[in-house]
């Protein structure tokens, strides 16, 4: 049986959760926001996308790895500059299958959150 491994980079959680948890070839990154990266959803998006990185470097991984990404906006107003940047981010990868949602709040007044879910090596080196 494969043992559950937590990836923490260290800081602000809102609440008590692994940032990423990885079994396996299978990795979950939990909801990542950037309200350090600025106010503006530009860079917010940039961020919390940058942590995403981080965290799947962490694991071994990157996001060539990507198969799920679920994406939660407080303005669906917003879904075209999202995309913009998330588009850009995952320029030479096979894109991942993905959700997005227009909610009525996110924590620390974020206005993006990005879930990803990856397995590792099958995006290839």
């Amino acid at each position: 049986m494969e043992t559950k491994r937590a990836i923490d980079l260290g800081g602000v959680r809102l609440a008590p959760y692994s940032p990423c948890i990885s079994v396996g070839n299978h990795i979950w990154v939990a909801g990542q926001i950037g309200t350090d990266g600025g106010d503006s959803l530009g860079e917010q998006t940039t961020r919390c996308l940058e942590k995403i990185d981080d965290l799947l470097v962490e694991a071994g991984s990157s996001k060539k790895d990507l198969v799920r990404v679920t994406v939660l906006l407080l303005d669906m107003g917003d879904f075209s500059d999202f995309n913009e940047i998330y588009g850009a981010w995952l320029d030479g990868t096979v894109l991942p299958a993905r959700a997005a949602f227009a909610v009525k709040e996110l924590p620390g007044g974020a206005k993006v959150e990005v879930v990803a879910e990856a397995i590792l090596g099958c995006g290839g080196r």
